[in-house]
């Protein structure tokens, strides 16, 4: 990955567009450089897709909880977690180390499905226990990672020399 690259990149992050138009605006890439690189990335398994973002909240799932799951359970954690993405509204999951054994993401409409979410994490076989955070007001929530670094520490990190 060169300058080019890791400059482009930053900035469909940045602009949350893969609008070639307006990734010339930001960068002053050709135009059809920008094609050929987009291809390039995509190619190299970088970029991995073209979604729309949602809203939501917009949409009628405002509500999200994060919640710790304790669990006692056999064989290995990936078949245990596909447990937990099954139940309705997880949107992420992670296998942790520490005391607890995974960290669930999930967006929700109401309380009520909050309850019902908890019900179904619990009634899993190997589930010993939960613990349930609401989250009050969302300080981030990037949808790329690179959102979150300068482009300088980009270029620094990720530049092929």
């Amino acid at each position: 990955m060169d300058e080019r690259d890791v400059r482009l990149l930053k900035a469909i992050a940045d602009l949350e567009t893969g609008s070639p138009e307006r990734l010339h605006e930001e960068t002053e890439i050709p135009v059809s450089t920008i094609h050929y690189r987009l291809n390039k990335l995509k190619e190299a398994g970088v970029i991995t897709n073209d979604l729309y973002d949602v809203d939501l909240g917009e949409l009628g799932l405002p509500v999200t909880v994060v919640v710790e799951v304790f669990a006692d359970y056999d064989g290995p954690y990936e078949e245990f977690g596909e447990k937990l993405l099954e139940v309705e509204g997880v949107t992420q999951a992670f296998f942790t180390m520490g005391e607890t054994d995974f960290m669930v993401v999930a967006q929700l409409p109401d309380s009520d499905a909050v309850e019902r979410l908890i019900s179904d994490f619990e009634a899993i076989e190997g589930v010993d226990r939960t613990n349930s955070t609401f989250v009050i007001s969302t300080l981030r929530d990037a949808n790329n990672a690179l959102q979150s670094y300068s482009l300088d520490t980009l270029l620094d990190e990720l530049v092929d020399e």
